[in-house]
């Protein structure tokens, strides 16, 4: 990268300037119980509340808007489902088309968003190979730009704009972070994440599911690793590959990648629910997840910032997830940060 990441911050400040008033400036959670088992103060910015139903609007709107600006008519996008949700609604939003790739096995609950948003659904296997291939092939057949769901700069800048609220958020409230925690699926989010923490002092940590763990093999290998995604109940996170243009800008910006089990995700997930009352998907869950792994390195000094990426959930997984394990955390109230 030509520029240094605290100089690719102006990215993010551009962008959240342009979003203001596009998107819903989401709130920032507390609960004393998660305090208590993180050992440090935990904010959790509600992601899982934002239009479309995950973070994923703020880097599809800024990326789509620029797109219809200068004057294109429809877009394509290829995703599990959050990302193509986003797209749809940004495109119907602008009064453009939309053609969005998902797997064969997608959320039932996210092809219905998609559609619903008017925009075109086309299945490819199960692989993201598949379907970046089918994007590709239908880029060449229409012309229509391909907006990629994590290596464009303008999804990068737009995912990192939560980052940034929750940033401010804190240090508004006197309780600036130290830490701030992102799921990682290809890397655009937890990219955002590090240009908005750029030169603020803030640790940054991405979070994977076991056997989803490109990027942490991939700083390890110091080259981007593909890797045969394990299967896991947080669906947004398997990807085969980080993207290019996450990996060039997290791989000396990140302070590391905690890996989590589909246990721990479940565990997080109760929490959300019981502990904040809001429903967060397992791919959003798995910050929180994280965010407890890192509590042996924590003292209750410290603030840690989780973004709860989304809450595109079917309901049979959440009934599923809800049985509890025999021994269960006790409850207590949430309350704003």
């Amino acid at each position: 990268m030509s520029r240094t990441v605290t100089d690719a911050r102006v990215d993010v400040e551009d962008a959240a300037r342009w979003l203001t008033g596009r998107v819903v400036r989401t709130p920032v959670l507390r609960s004393p119980v998660i305090d208590g088992l993180a050992g440090a103060r935990v904010l959790l910015k509600a992601e899982n509340l934002q239009g479309g139903g995950s973070y994923k609007m703020r880097g599809a709107l800024r990326a789509v808007g620029r797109l219809a600006a200068a004057g294109h008519t429809g877009v394509i996008a290829q995703s599990t489902g959050n990302h193509a949700v986003a797209v749809a609604l940004a495109a119907q939003e602008h009064g453009i088309a939309a053609t969005v790739v998902l797997p064969v096995d997608a959320a039932p609950t996210k092809v219905a968003r998609a559609r619903a948003a008017g925009a075109r659904v086309v299945f490819a296997g199960t692989s993201v190979e598949e379907r970046v291939a089918a994007a590709n092939g239908l880029h060449d057949e229409s012309g229509h730009p391909v907006v990629d769901a994590y290596d464009h700069p303008d999804v990068i800048a737009g995912q990192g704009t939560a980052s940034l609220e929750l940033i401010e958020e804190a240090e508004r409230a006197g309780t600036p972070l130290d830490t701030l925690v992102v799921p990682v699926g290809g890397g655009g989010g937890v990219a955002g994440a590090c240009l908005a923490a750029a030169g603020r002092g803030i640790e940054v940590y991405g979070v994977e599911p076991v056997g989803c763990d490109s990027l942490a093999r991939s700083l390890a290998a110091g080259e981007r690793v593909p890797v045969a995604s394990a299967p896991t109940i947080a669906d947004g996170l398997r990807p085969s590959c980080v993207g290019e243009l996450p990996f060039a800008i997290v791989r000396n910006a990140l302070r590391g990648v905690v890996r989590v089990d589909d246990d721990e995700i479940a565990a997080a997930f109760r929490l959300i629910l019981t502990e904040l009352k809001v429903l967060a998907e397992p791919s959003g869950a798995a910050g929180l997840a994280g965010a407890l792994r890192l509590a042996p390195e924590a003292d209750r000094q410290r603030t840690i910032g989780v973004v709860l990426t989304g809450g595109n959930v079917e309901p049979a997984l959440v009934a599923r997830l809800l049985v509890p394990p025999p021994a269960e955390v006790p409850t207590g109230a949430a309350v704003a940060a």
